[in-house]
């Protein structure tokens, strides 16, 4: 009896089928290859656009010397700092917001490629015209300023000989009328008879 209840004694540890895991296994690696498979199919290849200029201006300096009080609570688009609404980040100072601006990452997430479109020969000489379109017009712009200060100038050339042509009449008749004093008080001192002042010879 004894010995009968010893066989039968049993283990209660759980019991793995080792062969039944390893095939689910297998069967859901080969399931998930599958659906990878069928999204990159359906999916084209992302199609980005070529790099080009830029057509805004960047604005770097309307923070400067102005103070933020900053809180847990402040949105990071307006903490210190440069932000970057199409990355979602801050940078702190503008050397290195110039940078990421014009990175890799920062030119994904506009849609954009790193490669620059190659020019035709008619494109180029479409953009020659242009420069020298805006070159002359800045020379007529110039040329118009340069006349306005010549002007200007002459103008106060002018101003400035009318001063003087009036302060040389005022002194010239300032000398008339001081030797016409001076001959009065010459025919004064004779009558007086008055020589003349100052130390006499001996």
């Amino acid at each position: 009896m004894a010995s009968s209840s010893s066989s039968k004694v049993e283990d209660h540890r759980r019991k793995w089928d080792a062969d039944e895991y390893e095939r689910i296994a297998a069967s859901r690696l080969q399931a998930e290859l599958e659906a990878q498979e069928k999204a990159t199919s359906k999916q084209p290849a992302v199609r980005r656009e070529l790099l080009k200029q830029r057509d805004y201006r960047i604005d770097l300096e309307s923070k400067l010397g102005k103070s933020v009080v900053i809180t847990k609570n402040t949105p990071s688009s307006q903490t210190g700092g440069y932000y970057c609404n199409v990355c979602d980040c801050v940078v702190k100072d503008s050397i290195n917001f110039l940078d990421h601006i014009n990175g890799k990452k920062h030119q994904r997430n506009l849609g954009m490629s790193m490669r620059v479109e190659r020019s035709s020969l008619d494109q180029v000489k479409k953009r020659f015209e242009i420069n020298k379109k805006k070159m002359e017009e800045k020379k007529k712009t110039y040329d118009l300023e340069s006349r306005v200060k010549e002007l200007k100038e002459e103008e106060e050339k002018l101003k400035e000989y009318k001063k003087d042509k009036k302060k040389e009449r005022k002194r010239k008749l300032n000398d008339t009328d001081f030797a016409d004093e001076s001959e009065e008080q010459s025919e004064l001192a004779s009558i007086m008879g008055f020589s003349g002042f100052g130390g006499s010879k001996r």
